[in-house]
Order: structure tokens, then C-alpha cells, then sequence
């Protein structure tokens, strides 16, 4: 039994991988990145799933641990002189939030556009985008066992309140679950939800169940906890109570999910983490698996051939394949569209059926779920193929719609109506709803990704 050590910028030079192997160069790397963007480790993923004979190619290495060229050139600099300079810690964090804030916090309209309110009181620990589901997000959960590199929940961890989402009353998430019965699945999600302690959970969970809403079906759990510290549900010492609540929520006729973050197969080469896996789906819960395409993580078809097929063997669900969001190091880990629907395509030709419960690739973007479906040629132009998986307006899911053929295009914004049109089909509702200029008139970023 291994106890759980966390390393953040504090203690991180004491990590023994790091010190044997990398240079002062890198730690410092390390410090000026980890000082804007979250940085948080630990002795799981550090001793057993980075290969650190080849640690600067190494996925996982990748996935925890802050790069240089996850900033700008200009923001590096600019940290890296404040440090260098000696500079304390408010003058760092002043630093580091003009950066933040240019970073794209908060995409896809979620601090303005996905707050609901309940008898006129705003739910700053909730969102309600898609009409069935509702993402909570309690407050005792908004950190994680480790930190993703690529996390677009970045600013829940950096200490600015003003960008956070968290929230303790229950009471209320019952009233708006009865006063909104087309809810029928609530998503926990931080952050962890499962970093918290079972006690802490089952408040939660308890409130739910006793409440007996009749239109509740579903608690979800967005989790990475199965990769980052699968002893959570083997070894940690509330583990059973854990696998407990699950089954009691099962009985009492909430189907438990487990949205669950694997972003490369060797997250799931541990003994620890299949044990974890089994112990989990035993309760009657399912996991469904979920990741986004990344560079210098896992842009290559094989990686996700690989990956799906052993979370079948596992028993686990492969459900989306999403596309990096834009907004963090967006331009370090963006794949462009057609890239990333070729390696879609590949990975999905590899695997048997029971494998191609996956869908996407998608972008989570502010008008809902888009899916690239294909690259074709229509009257004469060639052209992306496109639907909605999830909309604000929930007519717009399963509508093909085509935007312009662009080899560049990394995201939604940077895509064009085909056919010479104006708009696509659902611009004008969208832009209704949230009063800026459409999504297709938005500034382009095109990103150059190499």
C-alpha cells in the first residue's frame, strides 16, 4: 500500500525522478510554466506510468508535468524574468493573472452563458447547457489527484475566485433538479469530484437519493481518479464506503456513470488500475471513457486503436473522442480538424464493433457538441461535413450542416459556411441567445501547428 504524496510547485523539485534526471534548465522550465499554468503531481504517476529513460517523449511525463512551450514565447519571459528577478509571490500572481486572463479562461461561454438561477439566485457551482444534463460542481472537489497539462478546467485550481465554479447547498440543487424535470442526469465534476473523501460524498449522494425525484436517472461522475490514484477505490481507507454509496445509489434506481479521463493506454497498464476498473463496475456502475486528441500526447491512430481496445477488455465504455479546447495551451496541444478526423478514422478501422461506441471527433463549443463527420467534395467544393452530438437548442443535434474546406482549421471559429453562404443554420437562435456577433464572424486564430 503506497499513501498518497501530492507534489506542487512547492515541493516538486523533490520528486526523485526529477532530480536523478532532469537538468537545472528543465526544473526552472517547470517553475516559470507551473507558476500560470496548474502544476500538480504525484508519487503514483511519477513512480509507476512515466518512462523516465525517455521522459522528455513520455506521454504521461507530458501530460503532468508543465513544458516550455506551453506559454508564449512573451509570456515565458515575462515570468521567467520576475523570478529571475526575485520577485515575491503577489507580484508573481499579479503576473500571472494578466496572463491568465489572456488564455481564454473560461470557453465555450461558461461562466456567462451556462449559469442557471433558481428563484432568482445564481448557481455559481452549477451549469445547465444540454437540456438532460446538469454539471455540479461542489466545492470540496475542485482539485484533482494531479493536474492535466491540458485541462480547460485550468482556472478552477489557480486561485482566482472570480473564474471559479463551486458550490456547498444542496438544497437548492434539489430545487432546480424538481423545478427543471427535463434533468434527468447530474454531472459531478471539478476539478475531482472523487478526490473527496467518501463522508464528504455521501452528503452529497444521500441528499439526492432521499429527495426521491422521480425525473432523476443518472449521477455521473467526471473523474480521472481511475488513472491519477486508482488506490481511491482499492487502498484508500474509506474505498469500500465508497463502492458502497455506488451500489446503494444503483439500488435505489440512479444509474452511477463514470465519465472517465484516460488520455494514453499506458495509464492503464498498472495491475492497481485494472483492480481499480473491476472493483468500480462490480457495483452495478458503468464507465464510459473519454479523452481529447493531443499533440505530443497522442495524435497517432495507433495510441487510440491501442487504448480503446484494452479499456474493452477492461469492461469499460469508449465514448468520446473530443478535440483540445481552445483555451489554455491551446496552440502546444492543438491537432487540425482534418488531422485529427484522419486519426479518428484510422483508430476506428482498427477496432471491433464493440470498440465503436466512441464518438467524435468532437468540439465542446459554445453553441453545443460538434462533430466532424468526414471530409467530402459537394457541388463541386470541397467541404467539411458536420452535426451536432449535443446543442443549446436540442433540434439542432443529428442536422448535417457543411462549412468550407481550411487544412488550418483547429477550431469551430475558424470554420466558414460552405456553398457561399452567410451563416450556418443555427447562427442567428445562437447569437440571440448570448448577443455578440455569430460564430463564423468571429476573429480567426488560426494557430500554426506543427
Amino acid at each position: 500500500m503506497i499513501t498518497y504524496q501530492p507534489y506542487t510547485l512547492r515541493n516538486f523539485r523533490e520528486i526523485p525522478q526529477l532530480k536523478e534526471r532532469l537538468s537545472a534548465e528543465e526544473l526552472f522550465d517547470i517553475e516559470v510554466v507551473g507558476n500560470v499554468l496548474p502544476f500538480k503531481a504525484n508519487n503514483y504517476v511519477a513512480g509507476q506510468l512515466i518512462d523516465w529513460d525517455n521522459y522528455r517523449e513520455d506521454p504521461i511525463f507530458v501530460l503532468t508535468f508543465p513544458q516550455r512551450a506551453m506559454l508564449r514565447p512573451e509570456h515565458y519571459a515575462e515570468m521567467s524574468r520576475a523570478l529571475k528577478a526575485g520577485a515575491r509571490k503577489p507580484e508573481l500572481k499579479l503576473i500571472a493573472n494578466k496572463i491568465r486572463l489572456e488564455l481564454n479562461p473560461h470557453p465555450a461561454g461558461q461562466l456567462a452563458h451556462n449559469v442557471p438561477m433558481i428563484d432568482g439566485v445564481k448557481l455559481t457551482g452549477v451549469q445547465h447547457k444540454y437540456r438532460e444534463t446538469m454539471l455540479f460542481f461542489p466545492s470540496q472537489g475542485q482539485t484533482c489527484h494531479a493536474y492535466c497539462t491540458f485541462c480547460f478546467r485550468w482556472p478552477q485550481f489557480v486561485g482566482m475566485n472570480e473564474l471559479k465554479f463551486a458550490m456547498r447547498d444542496t438544497e437548492l440543487i434539489i430545487k432546480y433538479l424538481r423545478a427543471n424535470p427535463q434533468v434527468t442526469d447530474v454531472l459531478f465534476t471539478g476539478g475531482d469530484p472523487l478526490i473527496m473523501k467518501t463522508k464528504i460524498l455521501r452528503q452529497y449522494i444521500n441528499a439526492l437519493i432521499d429527495a426521491r425525484i422521480p425525473t432523476l436517472k443518472a449521477i455521473r461522475f467526471g473523474t480521472k481518479a481511475l488513472s491519477y490514484w486508482p488506490q481511491r477505490f482499492v487502498t484508500d481507507d474509506d474505498a469500500d464506503e465508497l463502492l458502497a454509496l455506488f451500489e446503494k445509489a444503483g439500488q435505489a434506481g440512479i444509474h452511477i456513470a463514470f465519465m472517465a479521463h484516460f488520455n494514453h493506454p499506458n495509464e492503464l497498464q498498472t495491475d492497481i488500475a485494472a483492480k481499480a476498473i473491476r472493483r468500480v463496475l462490480a457495483t452495478g456502475a458503468v464507465i464510459r471513457t473519454q479523452s481529447p486528441v493531443m499533440r505530443h500526447i497522442n495524435d497517432q491512430a495507433e495510441t487510440w486503436a491501442t487504448m480503446w481496445q484494452k479499456q474493452v477488455e477492461l469492461g469499460c465504455v469508449p465514448y468520446y473522442m473530443f478535440i483540445a479546447r481552445d483555451t489554455g495551451a491551446q496552440h502546444y496541444f492543438a491537432v487540425e480538424l482534418e488531422r485529427t478526423w484522419r486519426i479518428f478514422r484510422k483508430a476506428y478501422q482498427k477496432v471491433s464493433g464493440i470498440a465503436r461506441t466512441v464518438r467524435g471527433p468532437s468540439m465542446s463549443a459554445g453553441p453545443g457538441k460538434v462533430q466532424i463527420l468526414g471530409i467530402s467534395e459537394v457541388a463541386g467544393e470541397k467541404v467539411f461535413v458536420l452535426q451536432f452530438l449535443q446543442g443549446r437548442n436540442p433540434d439542432w443535434v443529428s442536422r448535417p450542416f457543411f462549412a468550407r474546406y481550411d487544412p488550418q482549421a483547429i477550431w469551430l471559429d475558424g470554420l466558414y459556411p460552405a456553398f457561399g453562404k452567410k451563416q450556418f443554420f443555427f447562427e442567428t437562435e445562437y447569437a440571440l441567445s448570448r448577443k455578440p456577433k455569430p460564430v463564423s464572424r468571429l476573429i480567426k486564430q488560426k494557430i500554426p501547428v506543427h
